[in-house]
């Protein structure tokens, strides 16, 4: 098909930038003109875009808001920005984007309306709290009258598409599933495993769904008795409702159980790392442990929804139960104790990651479905 305006719309400028930029420069190289739009984009990211011919645009969005009356402002701002740049294409990711994105796109009279569901998260997750309960309900809402305006929705797990067709959320037929996000092969190759002590890692947004209290407890039972292991905890703080406080990290690091330089570049940690951990209560299909295989490192991951997809348990890491210290404390000691088991494990992980997890094959799929 001929050059089509395509627009990809996610709800942070850097994940945009950083987990859809081989979807976006795939797209240019196929002749597409590309807007990137989100909130809060730098220099810095505006400069990286420019350099791969695709056009940042910003505006003001807040992630976690369900004020009704700044998400109508957001919607309207949306129908404007849509009204004004005329795109033939719209494909939205993560949950405000997907609602908002979707809805302000058939308002503007967008003709192709896609969407990324990249995993069901907070929206999805069981609690016993009033307010979480009612914020849940009211994005399935959300979700079930934005996605009956959109053409494709792609999905990154069959539990996720099982789930969105019980719940009625999604007719099945408008699915297409793919292997996740995606690692370019050739940016992350295979990289010497450090010496020794074996260190493990978890990359990860704070949250508390995210296994980091579960990863912090089986690091300190694991340092009682190999006490030269180190355990880094990679990444930033969150605005999220179950997020984890900067008091209750500092407070790990004070008790000397683990490492927390913050939010890091991946790569140059990966580099620092034996085994990697995601010890999550859900996702899509996990970005951090794409890399990490592809890097050439084992994985310990949790047998949920989209972290199954990453291990063949015994062959490139263990699969664990969710919430399951004991299970996280024998995979890890497993690695101390068999330390040549970690590059047997960590050369089937960059198999696996060259078999499903090649980023240009997955966003050839995505192209073939929307049409482009």
């Amino acid at each position: 098909m001929a050059g089509q305006r395509v627009i990809i719309f996610g709800n942070q400028a850097f994940s945009l930038v950083n987990f859809r930029g081989a979807l976006m420069e795939d797209l240019r190289r196929r002749g597409h003109e590309v807007l990137a739009l989100a909130p809060d984009f730098d220099d810095s990211l505006r400069e990286r875009l420019a350099a791969s011919g695709i056009e940042a645009v910003s505006l003001s969005l807040s992630r976690t808001s369900v004020n009704p009356l700044k998400d109508l402002r957001d919607l309207a701002q949306l129908w404007r920005i849509m009204r004004d740049l005329k795109p033939d294409v719209v494909l939205a990711f993560t949950i405000k984007p997907v609602v908002y994105g979707t809805l302000a796109a058939t308002l503007a009279g967008v003709t192709r309306r896609h969407v990324l569901i990249t995993g069901l998260g907070y929206a999805f997750s069981a609690s016993s709290s009033l307010r979480d309960r009612f914020v849940q309900g009211l994005a399935r809402t959300l979700y079930r009258v934005s996605l009956l305006a959109a053409h494709v929705v792609f999905m990154q797990n069959r539990d996720d598409v099982n789930e969105f067709v019980a719940r009625r959320i999604v007719a099945r037929d408008k699915i297409t599933l793919v292997n996740g996000t995606g690692v370019d092969l050739k940016e992350w190759p295979v990289v010497a495993l450090p010496d020794t002590p074996v260190v493990f890692a978890l990359a990860a947004r704070l949250l508390g769904e995210k296994g980091i209290r579960e990863y912090v407890a089986a690091a300190r039972r694991v340092k009682a008795i190999h006490p030269e292991t180190r355990f880094l905890l990679l990444g930033g703080l969150d605005t999220n409702p179950a997020a984890i406080s900067l008091e209750e990290v500092k407070g790990w690091v004070e008790d000397g159980i683990v490492e927390w330089p913050g939010h890091v570049e991946m790569r140059e940690w990966l580099e620092r790392t034996s085994v990697y951990v995601l010890p999550s209560y859900r996702e899509g299909v996990p970005r951090s442990s794409q890399e990490a295989m592809a890097s050439g490192r084992p994985i310990i991951t949790t047998d949920v929804p989209g972290c199954r997809e990453t291990v063949i348990d015994g062959e490139n890491g263990f699969l664990v139960p969710p919430r399951d210290v004991d299970a996280l404390v024998r995979a890890m000691v497993h690695f101390l104790e068999n330390p040549q088991d970690i590059a047997v494990k960590g050369h089937r992980s960059r198999q696996i990651a060259e078999e499903r997890f090649d980023v240009h094959q997955i966003n050839a799929r995505m192209f073939s479905a929307m049409g482009l």
